[in-house]
């Protein structure tokens, strides 16, 4: 009795193990398919059989996922030859249904149907699964020849061939999903991490730029205070460019007139005493964030420069060239700079920071004067 028992489980753990095959392909239920259309009206063209049929064997039922000739689109799994046709790895043949004690007692041959000839091969996985069958039927006995069967196997084998192949597409769209989901949540986490280090940066610096501002004081009236408030005036311009550097879009663009006037209000509201506002006129452009980190720390400087050195209204600008290139420049109503002045031979760290940053745009600075309103002017072309 205990081995009867054993028998049955392990038959019934062998059948789970082929239905979860079956599920794999995700085959069940799909609509009709041209390719094993073809296929089947090829085999019944082969055997000259009216019925033609792709079936898969569910565990109720059997159905069709080509059905040549035949309307029916799944039967019972009791009722189908399919089902025992899967059990061995061998054509199933019934010449004559009524002289095969195989056949005898099922409904389709003592039935109305009246089946009579049946050719069954089963569809096989690399895996050693019989998911069903590609099989010929007819109302009419019939000899068969071995040449006929070795077609049909051939033809079931490009069955399988063909669900290997749709099998094979959707593992790889699922594998590139979850690429893509896995490789999302990666920047979106980075993005969390930069956006973290931002912030941190900028209350550092913050912080800094306090502390040299209450050093500078307690050294009032001397040049190393005015050294020391300025260092603090560079510095908190720094920490306003990182403040604003999350407000681009999901896709990883910022908008520059955006950012440039949220950057110049908080720089006006900072470092001006008076508050007079910092004119900006941009043109309409987005520009991927990491490039507005060295665009917001070049207006910061030349800002600075601006305030410190000129005069009078301060203007930042982007305009665009017919060739597409753009041109940011900052400028002021100050005294102008001097007629020998000479970008190349600029030793300020000021200077020395802008071509620095100039050079990640993989741009040129120009210098020149404010031909509207007098004072000095420099542009950055990238």
């Amino acid at each position: 009795m205990d081995s009867i028992i054993r028998g049955r489980s392990a038959v019934t753990d062998a059948e789970a193990e082929r239905l979860t095959a079956l599920r794999q392909y995700d085959i069940l239920d799909t609509p009709p398919d041209g390719a094993f259309d073809r296929i089947t009206a090829l085999a019944a063209d082969l055997f000259s059989v009216p019925i033609s049929i792709v079936s898969l064997v569910d565990h109720d039922r059997i159905w069709f996922k080509s059905h040549h000739g035949l309307r029916v689109e799944q039967i019972g799994r009791d009722l189908g030859l399919c089902a025992s046709a899967i059990l061995q790895d061998e054509p199933w043949v019934v010449a004559d249904a009524r002289a095969d004690i195989r056949a005898l007692a099922n409904p389709l041959v003592a039935g109305e149907f009246g089946l009579r000839f049946y050719v069954g091969i089963p569809l096989r996985t690399q895996d050693g699964f019989n998911l069903g069958t590609l099989c010929v039927i007819d109302r009419e006995p019939r000899p068969v020849i071995e040449k006929q069967i070795a077609h049909l196997k051939h033809l079931a084998t490009v069955v399988m061939d063909q669900m290997e192949v749709r099998l094979s597409a959707r593992l790889a769209v699922r594998s590139l999903s979850v690429a893509s989901a896995e490789k999302d949540a990666a920047l979106r986490r980075a993005a969390m991490m930069a956006k973290e280090a931002d912030h941190r940066v900028m209350n550092s610096l913050q912080i800094t730029s306090s502390l040299l501002r209450l050093h500078s004081q307690s050294l009032d009236g001397t040049e190393a205070a005015q050294q020391l408030a300025f260092a603090a005036t560079r510095i908190s311009a720094v920490a306003r460019v990182h403040q604003h550097l999350y407000v681009g879009d999901d896709d990883g663009t910022m908008d520059c007139g955006t950012y440039l006037r949220r950057l110049c209000t908080d720089l006006s509201s900072t470092l001006r005493p008076d508050h007079t506002a910092i004119e900006v006129n941009v043109v309409s452009a987005s520009f991927p964030s990491a490039k507005m980190v060295p665009l917001g720390l070049i207006v910061a400087e030349l800002v600075v420069n601006a305030i410190k050195y000129g005069g009078g209204n301060i203007r930042v600008s982007l305009e665009q060239a017919a060739d597409g290139e753009y041109a940011l420049s900052v400028s002021d109503e100050g005294a102008g700079l001097p007629n020998d002045y000479n970008l190349d031979a600029a030793t300020g760290l000021g200077m020395r920071l802008i071509a620095t940053l100039v050079d990640q745009l993989h741009g040129r600075l120009d210098h020149g004067a404010n031909s509207r309103r007098g004072g000095a002017k420099f542009t950055v072309y990238f």
